[in-house]
């Protein structure tokens, strides 16, 4: 298992829209300077993201939006938006253990909950963190340089 670059792209995104929203006009174009990769990549992101109402993106040269506060922004608020799990399961459980096998007839029973609270651990430590937390610190480490 493994969660997708997208993830730290998207908060990737929402730093630079906020530390630069003054300064610059922030495009696809422009997050794709800093994030160095493909501005059509940085556009299917933004498009999850906004389909999710955490941005809004005027089309053009118009620049971005975001639409809550930053400490109402979680990364688990742009984990859910960028990396959606299918039906809610994280750890997608193989098919068809063999029931004849005392192994494979039992395996839900020891691991279904076991794997959800693991699921529930990570996704409450993505909640603790938000999109202010890396402003912050953004600004504070440039300030710092």
């Amino acid at each position: 298992m493994q969660i997708s670059s997208r993830f730290t792209v998207a908060l990737h995104i929402f730093t630079c829209v906020e530390v630069f929203k003054d300064e610059y006009k922030v495009t696809s174009d422009f997050l794709a300077g800093s994030i160095n990769t493909n501005p059509v990549i940085i556009r299917k992101i933004l498009t999850q993201l906004k389909n999710a109402g955490l941005i809004e993106v005027a089309r053009g040269t118009g620049g971005i939006t975001i639409t809550k506060p930053l400490t109402a922004i979680t990364f688990y608020d742009v984990y859910e938006a960028i990396e959606p799990v299918e039906n809610g399961d994280l750890f997608r459980f193989h098919e068809n253990p063999n029931p004849e096998c005392p192994v494979g007839r039992n395996i839900h029973a020891l691991l279904d909950r076991k794997l959800q609270a693991i699921q529930s651990a990570m996704e409450d430590e993505m909640k603790r963190y938000t999109v202010e937390d890396l402003r912050s610190g953004t600004l504070e480490l440039i300030a710092n340089e």
